[in-house]
This record gives structure tokens, C-alpha cells and sequence, in this order.
């Protein structure tokens, strides 16, 4: 099952509205948007919930205080939540608002977040 084209479509409409140049990346079915080479958010499937999550890097500092909403799942590929990285169920992107809600979070984090090394080709 791929990623949901329609909300791949809202995040990039508002990247666009709030003027911040962004890549795709598509890893693992879902795809990733990146702001100055490093991961901002991006779309998850989730076969426990049946559908599209909202995967926000959010940074540590306001991990918990967000985590405590009932749309917020933690991150947890490996069976050990990643802080700082956040799911969010549809409820919590349903609007317009919402979703802008999220995008400025990860953007606000994005400044303060380091890159990760690049790979050096041999």
C-alpha cells in the first residue's frame, strides 16, 4: 500500500503557501519531506491503525507535552519510541489548520535539528 497522495498533496500546498523550499524523499512506502537536507515530516502507513499517519519531527523539548494529546502516537518503528518524532492520526490533520499546526512545529525544530552525515561514496 503506498502513501496517501491526498495529504502528500496538503503538506506540499502548505510548504509552498509558507514559502519553504523542500525535497521528497519515498522510503519504505511512505515518503519524507526534507527542509536544508534533513527530515521535517512525512507519511506513514500504519497496518494497526488502517491508514495514513502524519510522522512530525517535533524535536525533544516538546515531545511529551504534545505526546499527551490523543491524536499523538509515539514513533516506534523498532519496538523503542524515537524521541522527538511523533505520529499523528488523521483526527489530528483533518483540517486545514491542523495540519499547518504540525508543519510549523517541524519547522520550528528544523532550525535547531543537525543534519545527518552524508555517505561517502567509495
Amino acid at each position: 500500500m503506498a502513501y496517501d497522495e491526498y495529504l502528500a498533496d496538503r503538506i506540499r500546498q502548505q510548504l509552498k503557501e509558507k514559502h519553504v523550499l523542500f525535497s521528497e524523499l519515498k522510503m519504505m512506502g511512505g515518503l519524507c519531506f526534507k527542509v536544508n537536507d534533513k527530515m521535517l515530516c512525512g507519511i506513514h502507513i500504519d497496518k494497526n491503525h488502517g491508514g495514513s499517519l502524519l510522522m512530525a519531527r517535533i524535536g525533544e523539548s516538546v515531545y511529551e507535552h504534545e505526546l499527551k494529546k490523543p491524536e499523538c502516537l509515539p514513533m516506534d518503528f523498532t519496538g523503542r519510541p524515537m524521541k522527538g518524532y511523533i505520529f499523528v492520526t488523521p483526527d489530528g490533520f483533518d483540517t486545514d489548520k491542523d495540519l499547518s499546526y504540525w508543519l510549523d512545529l517541524c519547522l520550528a525544530f528544523n532550525s535547531l535539528a543537525k543534519a545527518s552525515k552524508k555517505k561517502r561514496k567509495q
